[in-house]
């Protein structure tokens, strides 16, 4: 499972507070709460770009209410800011005159995990922009991933070798997966590396603009008119900028996506909370997932809860937790407020350190939208979705980063060759971000490990299902454990295990079918045999193809190609051992 979140960079702090009492009065409604007087205890700096750019209490209560507006507001299609609009017809003969030397061939939209594939064509000859609303930096706070993800960028062209280990800001072993006390399963180099957000934004910039790319910082997307022959942007700040295909890379609250799913509910939804804290003894190792305690409710809202833990890269004693929950953004749901209430309780016994011999060096929080329906197909010519806004993140995942890794070179080469032979059609288009049978199938899991209002199923079921999953793919191997850990899900590693689960605890069934309901069941039996059908396709029909698709026209060429890459990836066929 690949869980990782971008967050904001640390802010120096000076009030040690190692020894003192971090006592207070109970929460109510005229009196500050725990979460607000430790928040505003940590000074603040300046907010980032990217998912968790902020951290102050004012940016908590911000995201409190767009979290609350996302359960409550009714479905309006008609009232969403339309930023896309279709124009028949070819660029004005004026427009074209005035900016046929400006004219862009790509413009990404959403630079913080943007930046990657904006680097990646600029690599291969293409002239590239990046509108970003926010100045172009990454925060201190490490985004965690493998050694193997990190290196799909060296692969594409985006980082050297040198780089990587630069960028590198801590490693740690061994990675442990635990459930309520049920035994602990230890694994080596899974999300074992930290690395530095700040340092590896600002080397791929630096390459970006040396590959001739054009930084549009502190601007953001006011509107988008798509023409035959072109798309012309217009930011915030009046500047017109024109292109022949524009890349939203603007995350789960993309407007443009807002606007293609017409205000549509999420259907699940992640939300995180944590520290990153110094006064941590003893911290070489970390937790990949891991729970503590059953299923219990924050008022109406039934909650699952799960941590991941790593040794931040600031530090020896510094330390980073996350506790994170999903829920159904169709019920109720609890406040990040809330659920950080309930971390100041929880997370010195979990980790082992009273909070008072403990300093917070910054509070982290986040909310992570996913829907059913994805990856996201191209709804316009000449307008492409990629990374969180495209949905190409496993839902059982926080944060991008290694999906983009993971999928950087396929969607580079594809956008390459699209543009290479103007295939910038909706349809084309849409070939890049295909059906994925692995990617679909992995609802079930989110749906697994979501407690559920009048399930049916004792408070200790979800962790007692996962410790008997994890436990079969231990006995089964690394290559059966490794793929699954790293959010990718194989058709032979997901039967081996559906198999000894039901073999050794068949009395779990029962409440499986309550857990998750008999149609979520029938919909993932669908998306099981895809799954199936695309290891066939990319084993055994992808090598005797190969060399007829080389020889085909140019558009059949390009579409074929892409078919081949949806039965690699949408049957985790790209996935290999280290």
């Amino acid at each position: 499972m690949l869980l990782q979140v971008q967050y904001r960079s640390p802010a120096p702090n000076s009030n040690r507070r190692h020894g003192k009492s971090w006592k207070f009065s109970p929460r109510a409604s005229s009196a500050p709460s725990r979460t607000q007087k430790i928040m505003e205890k940590i000074s603040s700096g300046d907010e980032v770009g990217g998912a968790g750019g902020a951290y102050s209490y004012t940016a908590l209560k911000r995201l409190d209410q767009i979290w609350s507006g996302l359960r409550t507001a009714r479905i309006d299609s008609e009232n969403i800011p339309q930023v896309v609009t279709r124009i028949p017809g070819s660029l004005p003969q004026p427009d074209r005159t005035s900016n046929a030397d400006s004219i862009y061939d790509v413009i990404v939209c959403g630079g913080t995990l943007g930046i990657f594939v904006a680097t990646a064509l600029a690599s291969k000859g293409l002239r590239v922009g990046i509108v970003e609303r926010n100045i172009l930096k990454g925060r201190e706070q490490e985004w965690n991933i493998s050694r193997k993800e990190l290196l799909e960028l060296v692969q594409v062209g985006v980082l050297s070798n040198d780089e990587v280990e630069y960028v590198i800001a801590s490693e740690f072993n061994p990675n442990r997966c635990g459930f309520e006390n049920k035994g602990d399963i230890w694994v080596q180099d899974i999300l074992n590396l930290g690395v530095s957000p700040a340092k590896l934004l600002d080397v791929v910039k630096k390459r970006f603009i040396s590959l001739g790319g054009a930084l549009f910082e502190a601007r953001s997307l006011s509107n988008i008119s798509i023409y035959d022959d072109a798309a012309i942007l217009t930011l915030s700040d009046g500047e017109v900028l024109p292109c022949r295909l524009v890349v939203d890379s603007m995350g789960n609250f993309s407007p443009i996506v807002r606007q293609v799913r017409g205000g549509k509910k999420p259907d699940g939804m992640c939300l995180v909370v944590g520290t990153c804290c110094h006064g941590f003894d003893a911290n070489t190792t970390s937790d990949v997932i891991y729970s503590s305690s059953s299923a219990k409710n924050i008022g109406n809202s039934p909650v699952q809860y799960f941590w991941e833990a790593f040794p931040a890269g600031s530090g020896p004693q510094d330390r980073t937790t996350y506790m994170f929950t999903y829920v159904d953004p169709q019920g109720e749901g609890p406040a990040l407020e809330d659920l950080l209430e309930d971390y100041w309780d929880l997370m010195p016994a979990y980790q082992g350190k009273p909070l008072e011999m403990l300093e917070i060096l910054r509070v982290i929080f986040g909310i992570f939208p996913t829907y059913r329906d994805s990856p996201l197909p191209a709804s316009f010519d000449r307008v492409l979705q990629v990374g969180d806004a495209s949905g190409i993140q496993s839902p059982v995942s926080f944060g991008g980063f290694g999906s983009m890794t993971r999928h950087l070179g396929r969607l580079s080469t594809g956008i390459h060759e699209a543009m290479a032979g103007d295939f910038l059609d909706k349809d084309s288009l849409s070939l890049l971000n295909p059906y994925m049978p692995n990617l679909s199938a992995s609802w079930l899991f989110q749906r697994a490990m979501s407690a559920r209002p009048n399930s049916g199923v004792s408070s200790s079921f979800i962790n007692e299902l996962l410790f008997a999953n994890f436990q079969s793919m231990q006995k089964l191997g690394d290559r059966v454990l490794r793929p699954f850990l790293q959010d990718v899900i194989q058709f032979e590693p997901l039967v081996k295990t559906l198999g000894l689960v039901m073999l050794s605890q068949p009395q779990i069934l029962p409440s499986i079918f309550k857990q998750v309901g008999v149609g979520v069941i029938f919909d993932w039996s669908v998306h099981f045999f895809m799954l199936g059908y695309f290891t066939f396709l990319s084993s055994f029909i992808d090598p005797v193809m190969r060399s007829w698709v080389e020889n085909l026209p140019p558009r059949q060429k390009y579409e074929w190609r892409r078919y081949l890459d949806a039965w690699k990836y949408g049957s985790g066929l790209d996935y290999h051992q280290e």
